[in-house]
């Protein structure tokens, strides 16, 4: 099968890896996808006979490794020869599509800003990704990548969360929101109401603020708000949902007639662990870069790194930055001042 789309994978990068690396791949025999997957040679060769024939990859050897234990400063004076920044710099030479890697987020991120620079007219990359809901899914930034931010880079995330949206969800009109701690527009900090301001003038599918309830709604397409906030949000809903489907796992085998009733009930309750299952909505991109730049969680398991995986591929064949560029070129941005002198 021809290539289509070439993906540069940090081997070597996350609590599991290369096992979840290569167990991940392994979903992929068949596909058009071809993984070059850096790392130290002779450690991920022990690896290989996870990978059932018809998967198209490669193994590069780096003698360096980004560790989570390095600092920004090490990280940067070894990122040619490590393993992450040698795949992201595939992806700056244009022999990669797009990069992937469940290591440190915070190197990852900066490693790649200095790599492939930030697209123009945006200040800061964010993490975005996708949250399922009752009544759709929705795409949330900054996950983690700007603990402080300004109004200038909410707005930005706003730019870019709504081209997102747009693309993945193929969707012509959005609905974009920003977080806050009520719904009232007298309420939230001085940067929320700023942003909120702007917003209104820039967008007119901007519906306004919404809480922390609202996640697991679905009612709106992008959800804006900075990357301390919304990682401890992001980290909320997955810590309740693992409790959930623990504590429902321990309620259903707690008797004997709590088993029937288990069996009885098997198909629903396979689709309730599918819904609670954050390993299937593993994957986040970090937008504004010039460049497809994937997070996967650090801990993720071959199930995780593999969604992730097709998370990439996903975002690839809708050419999301082609359209992030678009939207920054149709936006009002220009026509802003407040925007403009606001940093």
């Amino acid at each position: 099968m021809a290539v289509s789309e070439v993906i540069a994978v940090d081997g070597m990068g996350g609590d599991n890896a290369p096992a979840a690396v290569f167990g991940g791949l392994a979903k992929f025999a068949g596909t058009d996808l071809h993984f070059i997957v850096f790392g130290d040679e002779k450690i991920l060769k022990k690896y290989v006979s996870l990978l059932p024939r018809g998967v198209s990859f490669e193994i590069r050897h780096t003698d360096a490794v980004v560790t989570s234990e390095m600092d920004v400063l090490s990280s940067l004076r070894s990122e040619k020869e490590s393993c992450m920044g040698m795949a992201i710099g595939a992806v700056k030479s244009g022999e990669a599509d797009a990069v992937i890697s469940s290591g440190n987020t915070g190197l990852y991120m900066a490693l790649a800003k200095i790599i492939l620079k930030t697209v123009e007219g945006i200040d800061r990359p964010a993490i975005a990704s996708i949250i399922p809901g009752k009544n759709g899914r929705t795409i949330c930034l900054d996950l983690g990548a700007n603990s402080e931010c300004s109004v200038k880079n909410l707005v930005d995330f706003a730019i870019t969360g709504e081209a997102l949206a747009r693309s993945v969800f193929g969707k012509k009109e959005v609905k974009l929101a920003l977080l806050n701690i009520g719904t009232e527009e007298s309420k939230g900090s001085r940067l929320v109401k700023k942003t909120s301001a702007i917003l209104k003038k820039m967008f007119d599918n901007y519906v306004g603020f919404v809480e922390g309830n609202d996640f697991g709604k679905g009612d709106v397409d992008v959800i804006i708000t900075d990357g301390f906030t919304g990682n401890v949000a992001l980290k909320t809903i997955e810590g309740t949902a693992k409790y959930i489907g623990s504590e429902l796992k321990d309620a259903l085998s707690g008797s004997f007639l709590a088993g029937i009733g288990a069996l009885l009930a098997r198909s629903s309750l396979d689709s309730l662990k599918k819904k609670l299952d954050p390993r299937l909505y593993n994957g986040a991109i970090l937008v504004g870069l010039n460049g497809v730049v994937v997070k996967s969680h650090g801990n993720s398991d071959e199930i995780g790194f593999s969604n992730a995986v097709g998370f990439t591929a996903d975002i690839l064949r809708n050419n999301i930055f082609d359209r992030i560029r678009e939207q920054l070129e149709k936006s009002k941005i220009h026509c802003a001042s407040e925007y403009c002198e606001e940093k």
